[in-house]
């Protein structure tokens, strides 16, 4: 969701801080993983708006940040049909983007993804559907 690993890093520990702090709270309706991936996921969320604000006054946006981010990344690994993946999701909105990612790279079901993220099973379906087909497109036109 956020390309840079520090920010990724800083996601995870506020992640689990908060996990930690709320853990007597958890009522137990869901799973602990849900739980978790519900709360990282809106970590994810809050950070990117807030980057967002704070790039929408500079020259270029924050997505265009992400794409230089990614071209300039030692830790990516992938070939230029990766790195043309990683660019157009990175174009998708931010929720979009999660489902995205939730659905192509941690191969969840739309049933858990349902439960983590609070949207019916047939919003997740047609989310995840334009997410493809914008990722299509922008894959073939770059």
């Amino acid at each position: 969701m956020v390309v840079d690993h520090d920010d990724a890093d800083d996601l995870v520990q506020e992640t689990f801080i908060k996990v930690w702090k709320n853990l007597d709270v958890f009522r137990a309706e869901s799973g602990l993983y849900t739980w978790i991936y519900r709360i990282a996921c809106n970590e994810a969320l809050s950070f990117l708006k807030k980057k967002k604000l704070k790039y929408a006054f500079l020259p270029g946006n924050y997505d265009h940040q992400l794409a230089n981010k990614l071209a300039d990344d030692n830790f990516f690994s992938g070939d230029e049909i990766e790195r043309k993946l990683q660019n157009a999701i990175i174009t998708l909105p931010e929720k979009q983007r999660l489902v995205f990612n939730l659905r192509y790279y941690d191969e969840l079901k739309y049933e858990d993804m349902s439960e983590i993220l609070g949207t019916s099973v047939g919003a997740l379906k047609a989310s995840y559907h334009i997410a493809v087909k914008k990722v299509e497109e922008n894959v073939k036109t770059n």
